[in-house]
């Protein structure tokens, strides 16, 4: 399985946010739409990642407010990315290794998409669901051994 998909489940709502706009109307936005994460544009490329992670952080530094701050001084600028071609084991792996929770999906400099830990999480867990089911069914469906069939 590759992250082209669960992209093709998902879909490919994007939210983002530009790097000079308040931090607070980013939080409103995540908020609004229950999402924990808004890819940070600038021109029409991606130039960071901005995660409720990366909000905490900034609230702690700044007495627990984040209304005079913009978007940039919280966003993480080197977020790791994946193409539409990673193996989801291979997301896995970096999700894990690096803590990520949520993966830009980049084709060449082009956005495709976000994918979350969860979104990882569901696609393994629809696979072995659905790997379990035709196991079943071919157990079910067994031939029957007849007599000198060895």
């Amino acid at each position: 399985m590759q992250v082209s998909d669960i992209l093709r489940v998902k879909g490919n709502a994007l939210y983002t946010a530009a790097p000079d706009e308040p931090l607070a109307d980013a939080v409103s936005v995540m908020a609004e739409r229950d999402i924990g994460s808004l890819v940070v544009m600038e021109q029409g490329e991606l130039v960071g990642m901005l995660s409720f992670r990366e909000v905490i952080l900034a609230m702690v530094k700044n007495g627990g407010s984040v209304t005079a701050l913009p978007v940039r001084s919280a966003m993480d600028d080197a977020p790791l990315t994946c193409t539409l071609e990673t193996d989801i084991d291979a997301v896995r792996r970096m999700m894990l290794d690096h803590h990520a929770r949520y993966l830009p999906v980049m084709e060449r400099k082009l956005l495709m998409g976000v994918i979350s830990f969860y979104d990882v999480a569901k696609a393994v867990v629809d696979s072995q669901n659905f790997e379990n089911k035709m196991l079943k069914a071919y157990i079910r469906d067994w031939p029957e051994q007849t007599a000198g069939s060895d």
